[in-house]
Parts: C-alpha cells; sequence; structure tokens
C-alpha cells in the first residue's frame, strides 16, 4: 500500500513560546540530541514501506528551511523531500488542502501527517497495522497525560473496546479525558480531502447564514475536520504508554533531548558520541592523562568538533555542538550546549541550553532544575551570552548578546 508523508512545521509567528532560541533558528530547526527536531520523524518515516515523498508545509522563508531539505535528502536517499511554503498561515487543515494536488499525485493511498513539534519514538508501523484494520477515515497518536495538564492539549473521548474516537475538544476549559491528541495521524487520502472540503464549506455556510460568525481564513485540522470525524465515528485512536514530549516552550527541548538520546541506545547507538570528542590540554602532562579522557556520563551526544578537557565530566542527557570548548574541570548535566560556546575551567551547567557562540568564564554556574509540570525552571542562554567569571545565573531566560555581569535568578533578562 503507496503512501506520503507531511510534515506541519509552522511559520515565523508560530513557536513564539520558543523564545528566545527561535530568535535565531526556526524551532523545527533547533537542535535536540545533536540533530534538528524534524530530523527525528525523516528517521522513522524513512523505515515505513511503501513511503517514499516527505513534504514540509509551512511558511517560513524558503532559503530558512531549504537548506536542511538538502542535507536531509542526503542522508535519507530513499526520501524525496521537499518544502512547500503556504503563501501565508492558512491553518493545519488548509495547508494541505491548498496543496491537495501534490499530496494526492501519485495516487498514494494513505497520508501520514505530523506536526514537528512532537518527540516520541514514532510508532508507525505499528499505527498503520492498526488503521488498516478498521475502516474510519483516520487514526490519531493518542497519549495519556496527567488529569491536571489535560487542558492543554487536544481530548480525546475514546471508546475503549472499539478504539474509536466519541468526542474530540481543543483544549476544553473543563476535565473532559486524559487522553490527548498525540500530534501524529494516519488517513485514507481520497477521504481526508473528502472531510476537510465538507468542513470548508461547512464554515462558509454557517458564515453567510450567521452575520455573527467570525470569518476566519484558517481552517484548523484538529477543531475543523477532527472534531467532526470523532461525532461522525470515523477517527480512531492508537494509544501509545511509551515516553512522548511536545515541544512547546523552550524549556521542554530538555526532556525532548533526554528522550532522543535515551532512544539512540537502541534505535541509532552510532550517534551517542559518534566518536572521541578531541581533547583539549595545555600542557603535556595534561595530554598525558588525557588518554583516560574526560568522563562521560551515557547517554550523550558530543559533537566530533567539539574539545573536551580529560578532567571535564559530561552527562547524562548533555548535547554538545559543533566547535563547542569545554574546559578544565567543566561539569555538565542534562544540558544542551549549542554550536561555538566556550565554557571555561571549573564552570558548571545543569539543566540549561546555552545558545550559540556563548562564552561562560571561569567558576562561573548556570544551572536550572528538572521541568515540572511545564513550568518555567530551566536555563536558557540566547546566542552570544556572556557569563563573566564567577556570576550566578539560576532559572533565568536571557535574551542573545547580554552580558552577565552580576549574579541573577529567575529573571528574565533583556
Amino acid at each position: 500500500m503507496s503512501s506520503k508523508a507531511v510534515i506541519l512545521i509552522g511559520g515565523p509567528s508560530k513557536g513564539t513560546r520558543f523564545r528566545p532560541l527561535s530568535l535565531d533558528v526556526p524551532k523545527p530547526l533547533f537542535a535536540v540530541g545533536g540533530r534538528p527536531i524534524i530530523w527525528h520523524s525523516l528517521v522513522a518515516l524513512s523505515h515505513v514501506e511503501g513511503l517514499n515523498e516527505v513534504i514540509l508545509i509551512g511558511f517560513f522563508d524558503e532559503a530558512v528551511i531549504q537548506p536542511f531539505v538538502k542535507e536531509a535528502s542526503k542522508d535519507f536517499p530513499n526520501l524525496s523531500i521537499r518544502y512547500l511554503r503556504e503563501y501565508q498561515s492558512l491553518g493545519t487543515a488548509g495547508g494541505l488542502y491548498h496543496y491537495r494536488d501534490a499530496l494526492l499525485k501519485g495516487s498514494p493511498d494513505q497520508l501520514f501527517v505530523l506536526h514537528a513539534d512532537i518527540v516520541c519514538n514514532y510508532p508507525l508501523r505499528e499505527l498503520q497495522k492498526f488503521h488498516e484494520g478498521h475502516r474510519g477515515v483516520g487514526t490519531v497518536l493518542g497519549v495519556t497525560v496527567p488529569r491536571e495538564e489535560a487542558n492543554k492539549f487536544g481530548c480525546i473521548v475514546v471508546d475503549p473496546e472499539t478504539a474509536q474516537a466519541h468526542h474530540y475538544v481543543e483544549k476544553p476549559e473543563e476535565f473532559i479525558s486524559q487522553t490527548v491528541n498525540g500530534g501524529l495521524y494516519l488517513f485514507d487520502s481520497a477521504m481526508l480531502f473528502s472531510s476537510i472540503r465538507e468542513a470548508m464549506e461547512g464554515k462558509s455556510r454557517r458564515y453567510s447564514e450567521d452575520p455573527t460568525e467570525t470569518s476566519d481564513e484558517q481552517l484548523r485540522l484538529e477543531q475543523d475536520v477532527l472534531a467532526p470525524l470523532a461525532e461522525a465515528r470515523k477517527l480512531y485512536v492508537f494509544k501509545m504508554t511509551e515516553p512522548w514530549v511536545q515541544i512547546k516552550s523552550a524549556a521542554s527541548a530538555i526532556p525532548a533531548n533526554a528522550l532522543i538520546l535515551a532512544s539512540y541506545k537502541t534505535t541509532n547507538p552510532s550517534l551517542l558520541r559518534r566518536r572521541s570528542p578531541t581533547i583539549l590540554a595545555k600542557s603535556r602532562a595534561e595530554y598525558s592523562a588525557s588518554k583516560k579522557g574526560p568522563e562521560i556520563v551515557e547517554p550523550c551526544f558530543i559533537h566530533e568538533d567539539a574539545q573536551v578537557h580529560p578532567s571535564a565530566k559530561i552527562g547524562p542527557n548533555v548535547s554538545i555542538g559543533q566547535g563547542v570548548r569545554i574546559g578544565e574541570g567543566v561539569r555538565v548535566k542534562e544540558s544542551i550546549v549549542l554550536d561555538g560556546t566556550l565554557i571555561d575551567k571549573n564552570a558548571c551547567v545543569l539543566y540549561s541550553i546555552v545558545g550559540e557562540n556563548c562564552k561562560l568564564g571561569p567558576w562561573s554556574r548556570v544551572e536550572g532544575a528538572p521541568l515540572v509540570s511545564n513550568k518555567q525552571s530551566i536555563a536558557i542562554l540566547g546566542k552570544d551570552v556572556s557569563v563573566l567569571k564567577e556570576v550566578h545565573v539560576r532559572s533565568c531566560i536571557v535574551l542573545p548578546s547580554k552580558v552577565l555581569s552580576k549574579s541573577a535568578k529567575n529573571e528574565v533578562l533583556l
């Protein structure tokens, strides 16, 4: 059975909660586990039998996305990967319908649709097998979240015997269900576009009949298509129990990074550390000691061009980018350190995201805390931030190009 895939990547007006990191790189291209977020979706899609084309849909400038498409095409030679840019934000269903001719070219039987900000083990083959066992229009990945978190997602009431969705509400005001939309779908292609067309016609009809109805050019997959499909008993839910993270805020990149690194152990072990990083040693004695290398607590991704002092301790759940230099006695744990950053001797980085080309002085400390109930506690440094000697930065968000000469706690530093 033939299939295609769409990854919905949004655009510059989306992902504002991902600032300050999205000021310099679009959220879908932000590196977790050493690779752009959407790269991990492509890995899973590349293993689906009969799937040979992936289309990215969004409204970022083409010059922003095309370099990634070019590199990804080299990484996944079995996939045709291209980017289709919306002329404006059309909504998640509107973008699909606008490019329906491209998506239906070749008459694919099935269409995978993934949101770019979802990180999990991507059970695509299992979802496909489940989907082919029912006669609905589509299947949505269902995940279970804590009761107090459910109203932040699209909630689904599911028949436990048939797995049919009976009711779907996006971010309900009152509790409905702990089963939420996991942002990954599989549809029968022709039936999906028929359903979207019905949703468009219904929206247009309501607007013409009721002058108080708000005119909205955006057509949303969740509210305008999935909700009616659930009411018509044409939507099914494939429940997954494995870990799942939606990267909404910048802080959520830390648990997503940990999840990706853990998955590498079984799916892509060659990416864990890849090879030993260059040892950063100034003296012959240090170089001699470097034969043991720095202490690495797995899992970690360390770019092969990074330089790490032999006395440093890295991990667990750390990703270190290209050209990073880590000095004597440095400790990095549960963090993402982006390209070109210098962490000087005896500095400490815990539960933090350090942007590109930052400089952390000797004995400085950048520290957050584990993300609990999606509350901000991770320390985040934007691009080109300098933290001077012995300065402590705790649970702060720091915008790009800031020089920190004194300690700060629980602040947004502009």
